[in-house]
């Protein structure tokens, strides 16, 4: 997953090479994340991995709104401001996982984290995780889930081409095996950011 989703911040870069549960095409590509970038607001991250800006921004807060625990500060306002650098493909997985981070960095209570995977389906019916902008615009469908860090609930889902119901059983199998992938990650960035404090 590669699209950057901050740029003037010290990158750190970890190996995702680790093959997916669906053999060597089905892995994830590296991830990079920063936090505490901007001096202002209460929460930022950069997330790196390699749909219309409207209904993607939707599909984030409704993501976002599903797992904030926004009755324990009642008449409070969250803003999630995300800033796209470079799109390489998976490009809503990497703002969803960007957004998450944020809140983390924010202290923002949330009853699980989430993370975004989208993969893809070629003409042959080969599954790809985590594709590049060239493998989306050349695949027959590209879904994208939003999953929990708890149960691998899915969160939200979209979806573009055509696919049968197996399909879509299988993407999202595969999709809630690499969101453990997502999860490690988080936690080891995390536990590198705070080590430090």
């Amino acid at each position: 997953m590669e699209g950057t989703m901050h740029a003037d911040a010290k990158i750190r870069a970890e190996t995702g090479t680790e093959s997916g549960p669906r053999g060597p095409g089905c892995s994830l590509r590296h991830f990079a994340c920063e936090q505490n970038l901007l001096s202002r607001p209460d929460g930022s991250a950069s997330f790196m991995q390699g749909v219309a800006e409207k209904s993607r921004e939707q599909l984030i807060r409704n993501t976002c709104e599903a797992v904030v625990l926004g009755a324990l500060h009642p008449r409070t306002s969250i803003t999630v401001v995300l800033q796209v650098i470079s799109d390489a493909g998976s490009l809503l997985a990497c703002c969803l996982n960007a957004a998450c981070m944020a809140l983390v960095d924010a202290g923002v209570p949330m009853r699980a984290l989430f993370c975004g995977v989208t993969c893809t389906l070629g003409a042959d019916g080969t599954l790809v995780l985590d594709p590049t902008a060239k493998q989306e615009k050349e695949a027959r469908a590209v879904l994208t889930f939003a999953l929990d860090s708890v149960e691998q609930k899915l969160l939200m889902s979209t979806t573009k081409g055509l696919y049968s119901d197996a399909e879509l059983q299988q993407c999202l199998a595969a999709a809630q095996a690499a969101s453990q992938h997502v999860f490690r990650f988080y936690r080891e960035s995390l536990q590198r950011r705070y080590s430090k404090s």
